[in-house]
């Protein structure tokens, strides 16, 4: 049976909109803690952000060119531009309905006020905020007229701006509020919000309120009259400018890639501007220069009844002293085996270790790194390096090790999409300690998470080895869900050194032992694994697949799922994010189960487990089912071997498909919260939080009276 028509796909770039939507739904949850949902809200404006740059990017320069082929669900670039555009807009006034009605509403029950209009302010508070101007704010600002000698300004890229229609029709400098002047003359002048300063400031409180906050765009809105005295300010409004932010880089002609990315990464502030946020009562004279001048249509004109960006939402949210409006922080199990007076090396020689993330610490790992860079035994450490912390212990670590005089091979991945500054800042400084830094495949990112740490021993050469399904990033360990192995083994060892002599010469091994990379042998893999479930199901026999990653959008993999399905094989997915897949087409898909987790932490690690007639395939890695995971990077996934281990991944698995608190599910295209009526509330997060707190108390008869309450966030 051929699956290639598009009634059995869903557009990507709608699925990651309603992926964006159960994000916006926590902020709207009125049954979690105010400050708690106003970080949701920040999530989803920071996660469209990201999407505008890069995917409407995309499929603006898509149709620019001419390209007009359907994708997998029938849809041509500008079919799917004008079905964002409409879903866009509708998203964009439910944040704004949550921001108003919602949360606004819920602060100020809690003393919290957030002024939005210079207006509101009484007059203490009108002095203070022109003072501050004048202290402050003044200095720093440039305001930037147009005219015949001043041609339109570049706006950066996600810059917050202040557009004034300005008239010398009447000398001075007083604000005015709107006026519809026909017949005069007016000029235009723009004037940056100033990245450096804070936009969320604090004033003088309002009778009964504990915190009172106003928009720093607000006070510069209130005295523009103050940066053209000689003129009369017409009318003044916030805007935000979107830019195409991907970066096109010809790794065949860059004779240096870090220069090349450094030069290209310039570009981002002056891409094509893909959207424009502004507030919903502009005057249309504004607007029309603002639309003529940045050369975008109708369409991509957003609309706030609010405040202008609402990733300032952030801000509110880590507001200090009001821990009580937000869910009580999990603190990290460290396993007493694994804690800093642990000879880890010792640990691990005992038998795998596999860590869950971030129920348990990451600490770890971290101390994995330092115990080898001061460890006069170990000989080399090796590793691969995607996104890292702003202040990483890690790299510190490992400028340690080359300082010691350890031979330091680190994959820095420049090509990490918003991390490339970031990245190359970390290679510059390892490169300086004296490590080997090497920037991995051309044409190809690198991915996979992996340590090589090779030590002598008195028995020879010993290979110890990390793999993990999440980046080396101890920030954002504490909030993403992902797992991690320690392991010893021989057979794993002798594949991570060829993972590290493949991505820093010309080496490719004949076969691998047990590892599996991409691009070149990780499809195939999947699909003999799924094959063999559907060839045990046509044998009448027990087949059952489980797999849990980010996103699924390939399509061959997504046929083979209907083929499975098909046979009779029991398939349950578990797909955070982007799923192209549908549910419940008769004699396709019915036997699929498809739910995505939306909760504090955010979903990220892969697992894969093949039922295999009662002898189970468990695997973890790096890589999702998408098109660019299988055939455009370095992914790794690795079995796990050890018997305890798979019993703990297998349990990880079984209390996944058992949520039915946080888990949405999904009908066709549509997801839903499933019915609870007559069952057993069951949150995954909770669980293994509750776990891991319950596994200290035995094994380190500490007492804890901390009881979990989910803390963080979504976004990757």
């Amino acid at each position: 049976m051929k699956f290639d028509s598009p009634q059995y796909y869903e557009n990507r770039e709608l699925s990651w909109l309603e992926f964006n939507q159960r994000v916006l739904n926590e902020a709207r949850d009125t049954k979690l803690p105010v400050l708690d949902r106003m970080k949701f809200l920040a999530i989803t404006a920071s996660n469209l952000d990201e999407f505008f740059m890069v995917r409407v990017a995309s499929l603006k320069d898509m149709v620019n060119a001419g390209y007009d082929k359907s994708d997998l669900a029938g849809m041509t670039p500008k079919e799917q531009l004008a079905a964002i555009h409409k879903r866009v807009h509708d998203f964009s006034a439910q944040q704004y309905s949550t921001w108003n009605r919602s949360l606004l509403p819920g602060l100020k029950k809690e003393k919290v006020l957030v002024i939005t209009s210079y207006e509101d302010l009484n007059e203490k508070q009108s002095d203070f905020v022109d003072r501050y101007f004048l202290e402050t704010v003044y200095p720093v600002l440039t305001p930037m007229a147009v005219d015949a000698s001043r041609p339109f300004p570049l706006i950066v890229n996600q810059s917050l701006n202040i557009a004034a229609l300005l008239s010398n029709h009447k000398k001075g400098s007083k604000l005015i509020k709107h006026k519809k002047n026909s017949g005069r003359k007016f000029d235009f002048a723009t004037v940056q919000v100033p990245k450096g300063l804070d936009r969320l400031i604090e004033i003088p409180g309002e009778e009964g309120m504990e915190h009172t906050f106003i928009l720093l765009e607000q006070i510069i809105e209130k005295n523009l009259g103050r940066l053209f005295g000689n003129y009369e300010i017409v009318c003044a409004h916030p805007y935000r400018v979107m830019r195409n932010a991907d970066i096109p880089i010809d790794e065949d002609d860059a004779s240096d890639l870090l220069k090349e990315i450094q030069k290209q990464l310039k570009r981002r502030q002056w891409g094509e501007v893909i959207r424009i946020e502004v507030e919903d009562h502009i005057d249309k004279r504004l607007l029309d220069i603002l639309k003529e001048n940045l050369e975008v249509k109708a369409d991509s004109i957003y609309p706030c009844s609010g405040p202008v960006d609402l990733t300032f939402a952030m801000k509110l949210a880590g507001l200090s002293g009001y821990d009580h409006l937000r869910s009580r922080p999990f603190k990290q199990v460290m396993p007493a085996r694994l804690d800093a007076q642990t000879d880890l090396f010792e640990e691990i020689k005992k038998g795998d270790i596999l860590m869950h993330h971030p129920y348990e610490s990451f600490d770890p790992v971290v101390e994995l790194i330092r115990q080898a860079a001061a460890d006069k035994d170990v000989l080399a450490i090796k590793q691969t390096l995607y996104r890292v912390s702003g202040n990483s212990p890690i790299i510190a670590a490992l400028a340690e090790a080359a300082d010691a005089g350890k031979q330091v091979t680190v994959l820095v991945e420049l090509k990490a999409r918003f991390d490339e500054e970031h990245n190359i800042v970390w290679a510059k400084r390892l490169e300086k300690a004296g490590c080997h830094v090497i920037y991995g495949l051309v044409g190809l990112k690198t991915h996979c998470k992996i340590a090589l740490i090779v030590r002598r021993e008195e028995d020879g050469i010993k290979r110890y080895v990390h793999l993990g399904t999440g980046n080396y990033n101890d920030s954002t360990a504490k909030i993403y869900t992902d797992c991690g192995l320690f392991t010893a083994s021989e057979l794993i060892g002798e594949d991570a050194t060829a993972v590290f002599n493949m991505l820093s010469g010309y080496s490719e091994p004949e076969v691998w032992n047990r590892l599996v990379v991409a691009p070149i042998w990780l499809r195939k893999k999947f699909y003999s694994l799924i094959d063999r479930e559907i060839k045990i199901a046509k044998e009448g026999r027990p087949a059952k697949i489980i797999a849990k990653m980010n996103s699924l959008c390939d399509q061959k993999l997504i046929e083979r799922l209907y083929e499975a399905s098909a046979a009779g094989v029991s398939i349950r997915l578990i797909v955070r994010g982007i799923c192209c897949l549908k549910t419940g087409i008769e004699g396709v898909s019915d036997n699929i189960e498809v739910s995505s987790i939306v909760g504090e932490y955010l979903e990220h690690s892969r697992i894969f487990y093949f039922y295999n007639d009662g002898r189970e395939d468990i695997y973890m890695g790096s890589a999702d089912w998408m098109p660019r995971n299988l055939d455009r990077r370095v992914e790794i996934i690795f079995p796990l071997e050890d018997e305890a281990v798979r019993e703990k991944a297998k349990h990880i698995l079984d209390v996944l498909v058992s949520d039915n608190k946080k888990a949405y599910y999904l009908s066709g295209n549509e997801y839903q919260r499933r019915d609870k009526r007559g069952r057993k509330t069951v949150s995954a997060q909770e669980t293994f939080c509750k776990e891991a707190l319950k596994t200290q108390k035995k094994e380190s008869k500490i007492k804890i009276d901390r009881v979990f309450t989910p803390v963080k966030a979504v976004e990757e």
